[in-house]
C-alpha cells in the first residue's frame, strides 16, 4: 500500500493513471534496489565480520602476551625470594641463624639489596616455636604450630604460602625452607612485603575497566586491587570456581574466556597459573571496554550502511523516475513521429497531386491565352471596328490575357518547386530565390493579413548551393513567420546583406516571439511549440542541417510579443 503511494508521488499524474508505466516504475525501482543493496550488504557484512574476527584475535593476542609476561615476572619474583632463603639457610646453618644479632644483620643486608621486599626473618623449630626473630614486630617466641604454611613446610622442602592476615592482622605471605638434613630439623621463614608483591599484579592495566588479581584454589584473593575498585563478584565462589575450571582446561598456557558476572555484564578474563598451579593470575576487563573500538567500528559501519541504503533508495527513486519519464517521453515522441511520418507522406502525396494538377491546368491556361490573343487579332479587323462594345471587348480580352499569364506563372513556379530534382549545387543569386518564394507565398500571406516586404541589397555575391534545398530553407522560415504572426496581422520583412564573406538573409516577423527557455532547443529534431498536427518539429532542424552542410550558420534573436529574426549566413562562392 505504502509502495503504491510512493509510486504515485514519483510519477506525474498523467503517468500514474497508466498501469504500464506504474508497473515499469515498480520493476525498475525494485531491480535497482536489489542489484545495489545485495552486493553492498554482502561486502559490508563480510568486511565487518573479517575485521571483527581479526580485531578480537588482536585483543586476545595482546592480553595473552601481557598476562604471560606478568606471569613470568611474578613467578620469577617468587622463585628469586625462595632461592634467597634457600641460599641463606644452606650457607649459614642453624646455629648461626639462631643468633638474633646475625639474623638481624642478614635481614639488613637483604633489605639493602632488595628494599622492603623482605619484611622479617625467623628461625622455627620442628614444633613450630620461633627460636630467633629479626624484624619490626614483636614476634619473638611466636608459635606457628597451627599455621597452614608451617604444616605444609614440615612435609616438604619449601613452601610459598597463600596470603593471610596472621598474628599481625595484616595481609602477607610466607616463603619458608625446611632443613631436614640436620637433626633436629628446622625451618627458615621470611615474610614478603605484600605491597611490593601486589604492585607486580596491579601494573597490569589496560583500558578503563581493566584489573588484575590472583586467586588461590579456594577462590580467595591473594592481591589487593590497589587504586582500582575490585569487582563486586570477586571473590564470588561460584565465579571463582568457574574461572578456575575454565583456566585449568588450558594447561600452562594463558587461557582467555568470556563470562557474564552476577549482574549480567560480560567480561573478558585472561588467566595463567602461578606457583606451580596453586595460584591463578587473572586479568579482567569488561567486554564493552575491551572491544570499544570494535563497537565504534560497528556503529560507523551501521551509519555508513544506513547512509548507503538511503543513497541507494534515493538514487533508485530518482533514476527509475527519470527512466520512466524518458521512456514515456520517447513513447510519445515515437507516437508523434509516426503521426508526422503519416502527415509527411500525406504532404508528399499532396505535393505530387498539386504538381499534377498544376501541370493539367497549365495546358488549358496556355490555350486560353493563345485563343484570347487570336480573338484580339480578330477584333482588329474592320468588321469589328464599328462595334459599339469594341472597347469593352478589348478590356475583357486584356484581363483574360493578364490573368491567364498569371496563372501560367504560378503553375510554373509550383511545378518548379514541387519537381523532384537531385540536390545539384550551382552558383545562384539569393535575391532571385527570395523573390520567387515571396511570390509563391503571397497568397497565403494575404490570407493571413501579413504584409510582406523585401529589402534586397544589390551586388550580393553568388553562393554555391542546391536551389531546391535553399528554397526549402527559406520557404520554411517564411511559413514559420506567417504562423507566428497568426491571424492578427503583422509584417514580414526579408532583407539581404553582405558580412565578412557571407551572404546574409534576415527573415524578421512581428509575431509572438520565442521564449528564452526554448531558444536553445528550436533546432532540435521534433521540437515544436505548435499544437499536435500543426507541425512536425523537423523544419528548423532540416534548415539547420542544410545551412550547416554549406558551411554557414543560422542565428536567431527573439523577444516575446515583439518578434523574431532568423539570420541565415551562407558563404560566398569561391568564384567571387
Amino acid at each position: 500500500m505504502l509502495f503504491d503511494v510512493i509510486l504515485h508521488k514519483l510519477l506525474p499524474p498523467d503517468l500514474t493513471r497508466t498501469p504500464y508505466y506504474r508497473s515499469l516504475l515498480r520493476n525498475i525501482l525494485l531491480t535497482i534496489i536489489i542489484v545495489s543493496m545485495i552486493p553492498m550488504v554482502v561486502v559490508s557484512s563480510t568486511l565487518y565480520l573479517q575485521f571483527r574476527q581479526s580485531y578480537r584475535e588482536k585483543v586476545n593476542d595482546h592480553l595473552r602476551e601481557l598476562v604471560q609476561k606478568h606471569q613470568q615476572n611474578i613467578d620469577n619474583f617468587l622463585q628469586e625470594r625462595l632461592t634467597d632463603i634457600r641460599l641463606m639457610a644452606a650457607r649459614n646453618g642453624h646455629d648461626r641463624l639462631k643468633d638474633e644479632y646475625f639474623l638481624q644483620r642478614t635481614l639488613d643486608l637483604l633489605q639493602q639489596e632488595y628494599g622492603s621486599v623482605f619484611v622479617d626473618l625467623g628461625v622455627v623449630n620442628a614444633e613450630g616455636d620461633q627460636e630467633a626473630y629479626a624484624g619490626p614486630f614483636k614476634l619473638a617466641k611466636a608459635d606457628y604450630g597451627d599455621a597452614d604454611w608451617f604444616r605444609t613446610a614440615v612435609k616438604t622442602d619449601f613452601v610459598i604460602s597463600d596470603v593471610f592476615l596472621g598474628l599481625r592482622g595484616l595481609p602477607h605471605f610466607i616463603v619458608a625452607v625446611h632443613s631436614s638434613a640436620s637433626q633436629p630439623s628446622w625451618i627458615l621463614r621470611a615474610t614478603i612485603d605484600f605491597v611490593a608483591f601486589s604492585d607486580l599484579v596491579n601494573n597490569i592495566r589496560i583500558g578503563r575497566t581493566g584489573i588484575a588479581y590472583i586467586l588461590n584454589r579456594e577462590g580467595k584473593l591473594q592481591t589487593s586491587p590497589g587504586t582500582r575498585p575490585m569487582p563486586a563478584d570477586i571473590p564470588d565462589p561460584l565465579l571463582a570456581k568457574a574461572l578456575w575450571d575454565s583456566m585449568s582446561a588450558g594447561g600452562d598456557e594463558v587461557r582467555i574466556v568470556l563470562k557474564a558476572n552476577s549482574s549480567g555484564q560480560e567480561n573478558i578474563y585472561a588467566g595463567a597459573f602461578l606457583k606451580n598451579g596453586d595460584w591463578l593470575l587473572i586479568y579482567q576487563q569488561s567486554a564493552e571496554d575491551a572491544f570499544a573500538d570494535l563497537d565504534r567500528s560497528f556503529f560507523i559501519t551501521t551509519v555508513i550502511m544506513t547512509l548507503g541504503t538511503a543513497a541507494v533508495f534515493l538514487m533508485a527513486f530518482a533514476l527509475s523516475r527519470m527512466i520512466v519519464i524518458r521512456t514515456a517521453k520517447a513513447d510519445e515522441e515515437k507516437k508523434l513521429m509516426g503521426q508526422k511520418v503519416v502527415e509527411t507522406g500525406k504532404l508528399a502525396s499532396i505535393g505530387e497531386l498539386a504538381a499534377g494538377v498544376a501541370h493539367e491546368i497549365n495546358n488549358p491556361v496556355a490555350i486560353m491565352v493563345e485563343e484570347a490573343g487570336w480573338i484580339g487579332d480578330l477584333l482588329e479587323e474592320k468588321e469589328f471596328q464599328d462595334s459599339k462594345n469594341l472597347d469593352e471587348f478589348k478590356r475583357a480580352l486584356a484581363q483574360i490575357q493578364t490573368q491567364g499569364r498569371r496563372c501560367k506563372d504560378i503553375t510554373f513556379k509550383l511545378l518548379s518547386f514541387a519537381r523532384k530534382t537531385a540536390a545539384k549545387e550551382q552558383d545562384i543569386q539569393i535575391n532571385y530565390v527570395i523573390e520567387e518564394l515571396v511570390a509563391l507565398s503571397a497568397q497565403r500571406a494575404k490570407f493571413s493579413m501579413v504584409e510582406v516586404k523585401t529589402e534586397l541589397a544589390e551586388g550580393l555575391p553568388m553562393v554555391r548551393v542546391s536551389i531546391s534545398e535553399l528554397q526549402q530553407v527559406f520557404l520554411n522560415l517564411i511559413n514559420n513567420a506567417i504562423d507566428a504572426i497568426g491571424n492578427k496581422g503583422g509584417k514580414l520583412t526579408l532583407s539581404t546583406r553582405v558580412q565578412n564573406g557571407f551572404a546574409v538573409v534576415d527573415v524578421t516577423d512581428t509575431g509572438s516571439g520565442i521564449p528564452a527557455a526554448n531558444l536553445n532547443r528550436i533546432f532540435d529534431p521534433f521540437f515544436t511549440t505548435k499544437a499536435v498536427g500543426k507541425g512536425a518539429g523537423l523544419g528548423l532542424s532540416i534548415c539547420y542541417g542544410i545551412i550547416n552542410k554549406l558551411g554557414g550558420r543560422i542565428e536567431v534573436t527573439s523577444t516575446v510579443d515583439v518578434g523574431t529574426t532568423f539570420s541565415v549566413y551562407i558563404p560566398a562562392s569561391a568564384g567571387d
